[in-house]
């Protein structure tokens, strides 16, 4: 029985026939709008409150893994297809044996994400490993069919940047921040570094590590002592063997910083929170 409030009924529910009325546009225009709203929720909630990230260098190894290789692993049951699917949602790990598609030298071509193009002889296939596979593989000759590259390929980090966190407290030394480079003279632009932070505005900074040329030379032409000016933050990575920082150019303006290294989220079984 339907109820009655104020001298109104209250219907049960659309009718038979007007249920029949509806049409396939109307359906699709339910879902467009219920796929709008949660697009928009999701734009918001990675533009205001967390924004997923992807670590591809080894600058902050060992607190955030960039992408990387471990050497002669072999493959086992769980890197058979389709089985080698699930180990790489979980690990981020896939055991890859590559081969000389041609007889001849092997020609490594860096680019600017953390790996390599690699060539072998006058072969056009291109094979892409991380950079720190290739030391051991640039200008050595093989045979068609030999293995150049035998080994594990593992998934960078990918982590949740906590934007909101620096609208409550000032950054501070230690925190792991993440920042554009677009406009900081010296760097690729249009992209994303992260690095620890070692001294905020008006701190005087003295290198643990001074920066040093291709030979591991100390470079004499830049500073062993820093001190920030107004809104200047200075950052370094953990990895300071392998991080192109600060120490070469110059602190990072309050401007660029995007926000605050929260947790790895992914590959799975290396969730962690980020100290």
């Amino acid at each position: 029985m339907s109820e009655i409030t104020e001298g109104f009924r209250v219907p049960d529910g659309p009718t038979t026939s007007e249920r029949h009325a509806k049409t396939w546009q109307d359906y699709g225009r339910e879902w467009l709008d219920t796929l709008v709203v949660a697009i928009s929720v999701a734009m918001a909630f990675r533009a205001y409150f967390y924004e997923p990230f992807n670590i591809p260098t080894g600058s902050m190894q060992e607190t955030l893994w960039g992408y990387h290789t471990v050497a002669n692993v072999e493959q086992k049951t769980w890197d058979a297809f389709p089985l080698s699917i699930l180990k790489w949602l979980w690990t981020g790990e896939r055991v890859v044996d590559y081969k000389a598609p041609a007889s001849g030298m092997a020609r490594v071509m860096p680019r600017n994400d953390g790996f390599a193009n690699i060539r072998i002889g006058a072969s056009d296939k291109t094979f892409k490993l991380p950079t720190d596979a290739c030391r051991s593989i640039a200008g050595r000759h093989f045979r068609a069919g030999e293995t150049f590259w035998k080994g594990a390929i593992v998934t960078g980090d990918f982590i949740f940047v906590n934007r909101w966190i620096w609208n409550f407290r000032k950054p501070r030394n230690g925190d792991v921040m993440i920042f554009s480079t677009t406009g900081i003279e010296g760097l690729p632009q249009g992209t994303h570094y992260i690095k620890r932070m070692k001294a905020t505005p008006g701190e005087t900074y003295e290198l643990e590590h001074l920066p040093t040329d291709g030979q591991g030379h100390v470079r004499e032409d830049l500073p062993k002592t820093v001190t920030m000016g107004e809104d200047e933050y200075f950052a370094c990575g953990d990895n300071f063997n392998n991080s192109y920082d600060s120490r070469y150019w110059g602190p990072v303006p309050g401007s660029k910083l995007r926000g605050l290294g929260s947790v790895v989220f992914w590959p799975f079984n290396g969730w962690r929170i980020i100290r």
